[in-house]
């Protein structure tokens, strides 16, 4: 794969136009600020612009949500703790990626082993133990492997234009992998439902960001045509150059950079005043993003080590295309539908030079071809949401190896997936909501789920001969939720209540044959069986006239967690692991979220995330469990903003500061893993940020930051490498 943007020119007139001096970036910042306070006079907001008070992570009462009944809701009637990041926020906030986007709300934590990666922990649980939806098509496929990943990392975050996660399980809705939490991505679309009736219209806007920490540039293209209250059609592109990052004390980390660019489109055609058909496509592919924490150009922080490796560069290509028909306002039994037809393709490529000189070079291909119907009906017992969906999976994998003059040595059966395999997911819901009385809600649910896996070809690790396997399971699930109005002005609910969660073994758990955390191999395991999830929930949340609030305790019994298991052997210079069923455990904790518009001008947003958590593990090759943290569990975070908005709301500054506590929950694993987590566990932080915001004209919008201003040298607890110090972001997007 090549991307656009390569070249050593390339980057040495890139790190020249980005790498300026911190005095010139505070005074250019200064004469920013001095501008905006001379800014153009007061104007009426339009009717549909967003005010700049709003609170940046809490529903609003002008918000509908999907995601966390199957249905339109607001999100303050829902029986589950909701968040929600419009596109507006995401450029607002400089969000470089789609888990970064979530980095502040409450029960987050984003691990990132790479810059190119990124992994959000929700409610302690990371990879696939988290599922992401593209419009409602699932994302996650069987290749998804356990601890953090970087597939959420190649979700272009500027295609999307809504933001909506709910915190917890979701197996009932969604099916296997939904325990930590569910995020909806719901794409950007031409909204000819707004324009006027058999008009033709067409608009568009670029948006342009440079980051001088990140040395990065990001660049995006995208226009809207159609015609009013018939069709409208979507096209986006975005390209982006990371640079090395820059941290406060350890400067420049060699090998953090990357490129990315990728490309969407949405087609929305009305076909009558009930149904409406969308076709959409995307693709984005990613270059040269280093695993560097496990190769020597590593960077040692507070005691970790470096790796052995020369090289580990992977390649990303990903694709999704789907076709939905969906109704309304149907006459009959069935009151909505909506049918979906979804084909996703990934291409992973590792290239390897390990401390001998000896290279791998290995990969895999998965075709997802996925259909989902979803019903809907307001009966006599309430409004039912119910359909079936079904994902299947094929897959292809390789590897060869090469000796230190580069001649080929090997090709091995198998890349870090068994090879010639398929993976089946076949799920029948029904969710039912029930109105009890004028202030009690009770949502009832059920899921029965298939899933089954064939592995063509994988490799023994012992005998490194080929070998195969073909294993399914069955499971139902259960949900209980109530939420009640404590006031008749709906001002206050309360919500509670248990969920079932199940995630079946996928092709990741059954046949990996790949690096783990540090000096660690992961081998084939065949004899898994489902893990088993409990969650049970009660929370609070308020919405009144000035203040935005919530607040949630939720516990998760976990039963028959998949964990990695030393087996005491040693393969290719690496302790070898495989996976087994013996992580009975549980987590638990508390989230607290607050939005306050103290007045038209000023308001006040935060919050609090408190996680703890245990589960049996092995930490030796004995066989023998012991009772330890759960792995990279969040430490203590809170954050908290004050927001400044003119009275013509064209101009908006805010300061926000995020703390975190030590990461020092610690089990055998983490303290193994030493290229990424500093002996005793990772330091605490303190970040503050100042960003800025002024609509010049109609037409054109300047955002500016002043980021990590106390130049606080920090990682996120697990990541491969630190985080950007002190630096400026500035971006201007320009209407059309």
């Amino acid at each position: 794969m090549t991307s656009p943007c390569t070249g050593t020119l390339a980057t040495q007139r890139f790190a020249s136009c980005v790498m300026l001096h911190r005095q010139l970036l505070i005074t250019a910042l200064l004469a920013f600020s001095l501008a905006l306070s001379n800014a153009a006079e007061p104007v009426s907001p339009k009717p549909n612009s967003e005010p700049s008070a709003q609170p940046q992570s809490l529903a609003t009462a002008a918000e509908v949500v999907v995601t966390a009944t199957r249905s339109d809701n607001d999100p303050h009637q829902t029986p589950n703790q909701v968040e929600t990041l419009s596109a507006q926020q995401f450029e607002q906030r400089h969000a470089r990626t789609v888990p970064e986007a979530l980095r502040e709300m409450p029960g987050v934590m984003v691990q990132k082993t790479s810059h190119g990666q990124g992994s959000p922990y929700l409610r302690g649980f990371t990879g696939f133990r988290t599922l992401a939806l593209i419009d409602g098509v699932r994302f996650n496929n069987s290749l998804f492997r356990d601890g953090p990943n970087e597939y959420w990392n190649t979700i272009d975050g500027l295609a999307i234009d809504r933001f909506e996660l709910v915190q917890g399980q979701g197996s009932v809705l969604y099916g296997s992998d939904a325990i930590g939490g569910t995020l909806n991505l719901l794409t950007k679309q031409a909204d000819y439902a707004a324009a006027e009736d058999g008009q033709f219209f067409m608009d568009g806007n670029t948006l342009q960001r440079w980051s001088s920490a990140e040395q990065s540039w990001v660049g995006r293209l995208e226009s809207n045509f159609g015609v009013g209250g018939q069709w409208g059609l979507h096209l986006g592109t975005s390209m982006k150059r990371f640079g090395d990052v820059i941290g406060a004390e350890v400067g420049e980390q060699a090998n953090t950079g990357y490129d990315e660019w990728s490309y969407d489109a949405r087609l929305d055609v009305r076909l009558d005043p009930h149904w409406e058909l969308t076709v959409a496509h995307q693709m984005l592919q990613q270059d040269d993003a280093w695993r560097t924490h496990s190769t020597i150009y590593g960077v040692s922080w507070a005691g970790t080590d470096i790796g052995s490796d020369k090289r580990r560069v992977f390649d990303h290509d990903r694709s999704l295309t789907y076709v939905r028909l969906a109704g309304q306002d149907l006459k009959g039994f069935i009151d909505r539908a909506s049918l979906t037809f979804s084909y996703q393709n990934g291409e992973e490529l590792q290239d390897r030079i390990k401390k001998d000189s000896k290279r791998e070079l290995s990969g895999y291909d998965i075709d997802t071809y996925g259909i989902d119907l979803q019903l809907e009906s307001d009966t006599s017992i309430g409004k039912l949401v119910y359909g079936a969906d079904y994902y299947h999976d094929s897959v292809d994998s390789f590897r060869r190896d090469f000796a230190p003059g580069g001649a080929l040595d090997k090709v091995r059966i198998q890349g870090p997936i068994g090879d010639d395999s398929s993976y089946d997911l076949l799920g029948v819901y029904l969710q039912d909501e029930i109105s009890l009385s004028e202030r009690f809600t009770l949502f009832l649910g059920g899921r029965y789920t298939h899933a089954q896996a064939d592995i063509g070809k994988f490799e023994d690790p012992v005998s490194s001969k080929a070998d195969s396997f073909s294993d399914e399971w069955d499971n139902a699930v259960f949900s209980a939720r109530l939420t009640a109005d404590l006031d008749e002005a709906e001002h206050f609910k309360l919500y509670g209540g248990w969920s079932q969660g199940f995630r079946a073994p996928n092709l990741s758990d059954l046949s990996r044959l790949d690096i783990a955390r540090s000096g660690e191999l992961e081998t084939p395991s065949t004899d898994l069986d489902p893990e088993q999830f409990s969650n049970y929930e009660i929370g609070l949340k308020a919405r009144t006239g000035s203040v935005t609030g919530s607040l949630a305790y939720f516990y998760t019994d976990i039963s028959d967690m998949i964990v990695r298991k030393p087996t005491g052997r040693e393969i290719d210079g690496s302790a070898e692991v495989t996976k087994a069923n013996g992580g009975n455990g549980y987590v638990h904790g508390i989230e607290l979220g607050l939005a306050w518009e103290i007045t038209d001008q000023w308001s006040f947003f935060g919050n609090v995330t408190w996680i703890e958590g245990e589960a049996d593990a092995y930490p030796s090759s004995s066989g023998k469990s012991a009772r330890e943290p759960l792995s990279k569990i969040q430490p203590l975070t809170g954050t908290a903003g004050v927001r400044w908005t003119t009275e013509n709301r064209k101009v908006w500054t805010e300061l926000v500061c995020t703390a975190a506590g030590n990461a020092d929950q610690l089990n055998t694993a983490d303290l193994s893993d030493t290229q990424r987590i500093p002996p005793g566990g990772t330091p605490g932080y303190t970040l503050l940020s100042l960003r800025s915001g002024w609509q010049v004209t109609d037409n054109v919008l300047v955002l500016a930051s002043l980021d990590n201003l106390l130049d606080d040298d920090y990682r996120i607890h697990g990541s491969g490498s630190n985080e950007p110090g002190f630096g400026a972001t500035l971006g201007v997007k320009i209407s059309f």
